[in-house]
């Protein structure tokens, strides 16, 4: 069975983790691989203009699998250098390509979103949650760190004091108080969780689609590029969506006073 599948509606692809019966797990031998090749599928398939990332079951994702740890098994076995090794060419394929979507990603956090399964749902770009989400960053409790680039990006979401705080304690928090810390945009109720993740895409998915890559873009470059850098970067963005057919369309309709149809062109 894939560990994620993918579903496209319209302009929307649906990514499911899909491993319900181990609280979608993640690292085994294979995962990044597989992770990969679906980021990448959609990252050249210029029909899709967002993404929805979820999990199948009560969990978003439980992070590694605590059976394989103890077992010493998978990615976890051998030496310094192998398990070195495995994180590398594994665990870090799976947050490299759910971080590298060239499409805006919205996960729909429907349960359990701990260490590597929190730290995935960071690597995106805007996150909505069911009441009865739980993230956590549990890493300490396993006596181990963030593996998987979560110390870079976690204070970049919610600041360096809040992502000192749940590192450092290794706190369980709720889906009302990730919002309250900018962890999620959004607690919605469970029942609700799809439709509303799918209604946010829906929406961004009406945007030009070519503009809307380069402004996603833009936004990651900027949090680590000086503002002259960005600046460049944004003039020679900007030349490229001028010459769209899409741009022209947007002030045809704002001068026609209409709803503006971006085709990608």
């Amino acid at each position: 069975m894939s560990l994620l599948t993918l579903e496209k509606r319209g302009h929307v692809a649906i990514l499911t983790l899909n491993r319900p019966e181990s609280m979608n797990a993640l690292g085994a031998p294979g995962d990044g691989d597989q992770v990969r090749a679906v980021c990448e599928t959609v990252n050249a398939d210029p029909d899709v203009r967002c993404v929805v990332l979820t999990g199948a079951g009560r969990a978003f994702s439980a992070g590694g699998d605590v059976k394989a740890l103890k077992a010493r098994e998978g990615a976890f076995a051998g030496n310094g250098v192998t398990i070195r090794d495995g994180y590398r060419n594994n665990i870090h394929r799976i947050v490299r390509a759910v971080y590298g979507q060239e499409v805006p990603s919205i996960p729909a956090v429907n349960g359990a979103a701990n260490g590597l399964g929190c730290d995935v749902a960071c690597m995106t770009d805007m996150r909505i949650a069911a009441d009865t989400a739980k993230f956590g960053v549990t890493f300490l409790k396993l006596g181990l760190i963030p593996g998987d680039g979560g110390a870079w990006l976690l204070p970049r979401t919610i600041g360096m004091s809040r992502a000192s705080e749940l590192l450092f304690t290794g706190d369980v928090i709720d889906a009302k108080t990730a919002a309250d810390w900018g962890l999620v945009s959004r607690v919605v109720p469970a029942a609700d969780l799809m439709s509303e993740a799918i209604a946010l895409a829906e929406k961004i998915a009406q945007q030009p689609p070519h503009a809307l890559r380069l402004a996603k873009s833009l936004l990651k470059q900027g949090q680590n590029a000086s503002y002259d850098t960005l600046l460049e970067m944004s003039a020679s963005a900007q030349a490229i969506a001028h010459l769209t057919e899409d741009h022209m369309e947007g002030v045809e309709a704002i001068l026609e006073k209409r709803a503006a149809v971006f085709k990608g062109v």
